[in-house]
């Protein structure tokens, strides 16, 4: 089971997500950096364990604000070891195709910024795109027939429950069973809620092929230790 850190920006800055209530986010504040620039993080996450993947989540891009490209290529540059998986609020196919060409990292297409399900069914077989299945509490964020036909998800899912984003309320395992029992073999990611290296033993024992982490790496919940256990 792979384990992703995520960084959230906005206005330049990472910021500490919470239920998902973008408004109340504020600059980050973490024992792992000395500030909230985004190389500070995302070096300070290193520190703990090497990850191979970052999630970054362009909240100005996803309101539909000038987004944070500039902060994008300062991470891609730092640390080109490093996959990034970007939600930037892409919604369109010349905008997706143009940000691919980029080779900023792989694309996170989010499902509360869909019209409907074509774009997604576009880049069903591309490797370099995932579906991010988007939820607040019980509603889905995005067009209904996007989460009714698996057929057009591509190989990579993410099941993003942003209730429980920062909550400290634990993993959502029933939806992320009814996700991969739909999801017909493709790798499913869980979103929103680790608190500490039990939720951890139990999404690995649930089968998903990862999982999204933020609020435990900083607050001190998950340890080198635990990482590398998984």
């Amino acid at each position: 089971m792979e384990i992703i850190p995520v960084i959230d920006l906005l206005d330049g800055a990472v910021v500490r997500a919470r239920q998902g209530e973008r408004a109340r986010y504020r600059p980050i504040e973490t024992p792992l950096s000395p500030t909230s620039d985004p190389i500070d993080v995302a070096r300070g996450l290193l520190s703990l364990h090497p990850f191979a993947t970052i999630y970054v989540a362009d909240l100005d891009a996803i309101a539909g604000k000038p987004d944070n490209r500039h902060a994008l290529v300062r991470l891609r540059a730092a640390f080109a070891h490093v996959t990034f998986w970007v939600d930037n609020g892409i919604a369109t196919l010349s905008a997706a195709e143009a940000w691919l060409d980029e080779r900023l990292g792989d694309l996170v297409l989010g499902s509360e910024t869909q019209a409907d399900a074509e774009l997604v069914r576009r880049f069903a077989d591309d490797e370099r795109i995932a579906l991010s299945l988007d939820f607040r509490a019980q509603a889905f964020l995005g067009p209904p027939e996007l989460l009714d036909d698996p057929s057009c998800w591509p190989q990579r899912v993410i099941a993003m429950t942003l209730a429980r984003v920062g909550s400290g309320a634990g993993p959502d395992l029933e939806r992320l069973t009814a996700i991969q029992e739909a999801a017909s073999g493709r790798e499913v990611y869980a979103a929103g809620g680790v608190r500490h290296a039990g939720d951890l033993a139990n999404l690995a024992r649930s089968g998903v092929a990862g999982v999204l982490v933020a609020s435990c790496l900083h607050d001190g919940c998950l340890n080198g230790e635990d990482l590398g256990a998984f």
